[in-house]
């Protein structure tokens, strides 16, 4: 049998021959990044052996190998997650309570007790939210006493690591053992999370009796273990709700915690948008609202008078640097702002002042936006010849625009960047379709999630993902699973309001929608 040693990791494991190096890693507990599942697609499980660099999802072990892996050590520390975003204000009137009755006090969970400790406890209460992304984690301790939020970490979901969009990430967990390493991975960088942020606060974990969960419908049934698979594939059924609640066995908090789930609109409108909903108090305005969370899947909810209607598409990995040729997350080194200046000069700006090493999503979206703009690139998305510009040369026969001489973007890339914004765009265009709204009828445009408040109005009317009846109305409302999930926490009242709300928003399959394939079409030129 063949031995494959991990330089890195100084491990070593003896493995059946055609075994491929990403098998093995998986054996020994090594993360490799492999968004695409092992497909080969992505390109992002790189590995050296002696000089030469090959795919550890496609190199099968023959012989005995030395393998040296890319060290993402510090890919946390760098990323750039919002924690925050808009909130509504609410009456403190959270579902844990603690009563002292002289000896011991009492945890209560609405009206029953959850449990009791020795001595009086009642001022240490707390809870967290936690916002399940399914690229990043963000956890914050709030005091439910006072309503404030203490403090907060965010880091890669490491989920990401095994399968990168939500419908990959399906399949990866449609077997028992997969379900189990997803949720695993979770649990642990959750409880270490959990840890860091009580250190920081001073608190015991144990004093800790609630978390919220938001997130979108599929990493809800990772989170708590239940099979995903009915979400891949027709009628594309939830197997949770939501407005419910499970014990917190695995989590690092109180013995007699408890998880709150928020409801859920649908298979691909999960609890993160209720939460947006929420914070954003769209059900009450009188305004038409377009809420949009921009991401790997682009879920939306049009708001007219308080009537609201929800859908969900699969925009796909591109706008989180994925499937790109020079794509990375929003780390160190990333290009984030590009801009074409008058005179044909460009000016970028990359996360950490660093040496430029790759392209994040909204770096991509304003080098495509300016590059749409100057008319380098024509409706169809292909790279014209019509006008040149210092950085728009051939590389291997083949026209790429470099931002530097080792960053750049491909036509290949440009295709990606039309497939995600086309996704977005016609589930705009949808929605609009059926609540019988015409675009200049929409009277703001709320853009939410993480990557969102990092874009510009001016690239996502450029590159087409906004029609231009949208500019001057856009706002980036910033992490509203977040805000949202922590007005769930704060005020009971909200989990009864919202399970009414989320029963009466019209939910619309664009898979049903006959029309559905013309539109993307359509929606796919710049």
């Amino acid at each position: 049998m063949p031995e494959i040693i991990f330089a890195n990791e100084q491990k070593t494991l003896s493995v059946t021959n055609g075994t491929t190096v990403l098998e093995a890693a998986r054996q020994l507990g090594i993360v490799l990044e492999t968004p695409c599942n092992g497909m080969g697609t992505c390109g992002k499980c790189k590995i050296k052996i002696g000089s030469d660099y090959f795919l550890a999802c496609q190199k099968n072990i023959t012989e005995n190998i030395t393998v040296f892996t890319e060290n993402k050590e510090n890919e946390n520390k760098t990323l750039q997650i919002l924690s925050g975003g808009q909130s509504c204000s609410c009456q403190l009137k959270p579902f844990i309570s603690k009563q002292f009755d002289g000896e011991k006090t009492v945890v209560y969970g609405g009206n029953s007790a959850l449990g009791t400790e020795s001595g009086d406890t009642s001022k240490s209460c707390y809870g967290i939210t936690v916002d399940i992304g399914t690229t990043t984690l963000v956890v914050a301790i709030i005091n439910l006493s006072s309503g404030k939020e203490i403090v907060s970490e965010s880091r890669l979901n490491p989920q990401s690591t095994y399968a990168q969009d939500v419908l990959s990430r399906i399949h990866f967990a449609s077997n028992h053992e997969g379900l189990n390493v997803l949720q695993n991975v979770l649990i642990d960088a959750l409880n270490e999370m959990i840890g860091t942020l009580s250190e920081k606060a001073k608190i015991s974990t144990k004093n800790i009796y609630e978390i919220v969960y938001s997130g979108n419908t599929a990493m809800l049934h990772l989170a708590c273990g239940i099979d995903p698979k009915p979400l891949g594939q027709y009628p594309y059924l939830s197997q949770i709700h939501g407005g419910e609640y499970f014990t917190a066995l695995k989590l690092n908090i109180s013995p007699f915690g408890v998880i709150y789930l928020p409801p859920i609109i649908s298979a691909f409108v999960g609890a993160d948008i209720t939460s947006g909903i929420l914070a954003s108090q769209l059900y009450e305005q009188k305004e038409t609202i377009l809420f949009i969370d921009i991401g790997t899947n682009g879920e939306m909810v049009l708001a007219k008078n308080g009537a609201l209607a929800a859908t969900s598409t699969a925009a796909g990995p591109a706008f989180e640097g994925m499937n790109i040729t020079c794509g990375m997350r929003a780390g160190n080194g990333a290009v984030e702002r590009f801009c074409i200046n008058n005179d044909g000069s460009i000016d970028y700006q990359v996360i950490g002042g660093t040496r430029a090493t790759g392209i994040c999503g909204s770096g991509l979206l304003d080098i495509t936006g300016e590059l749409v703009r100057q008319g380098i690139i024509g409706k169809s998305g292909r790279f014209t010849s019509q006008k040149t510009i210092d950085g728009l040369r051939e590389k291997d026969g083949k026209k790429v625009f470099f931002v530097t001489d080792d960053v750049y973007l491909t036509q290949n890339d440009v295709r990606q960047i039309q497939l995600a914004k086309g996704a977005v765009r016609s589930g705009i265009e949808s929605l609009l379709m059926k609540m019988n709204l015409k675009k200049e009828e929409v009277n703001r445009i709320e853009i939410a999630g993480s990557f969102g408040y990092h874009l510009n109005e001016k690239s996502l009317l450029s590159i087409g993902l906004l029609p231009p009846e949208f500019e001057g109305k856009v706002t980036f409302v910033g992490n509203t699973a977040q805000s949202g999930g922590t007005a769930f926490l704060l005020n009971v009242d909200f989990r009864t309001k919202m399970l009414n709300v989320a029963s009466e928003i019209q939910k619309i399959e664009l898979a049903n929608n006959e029309n559905f394939e013309k539109i993307f079409v359509a929606s796919l030129g710049f």
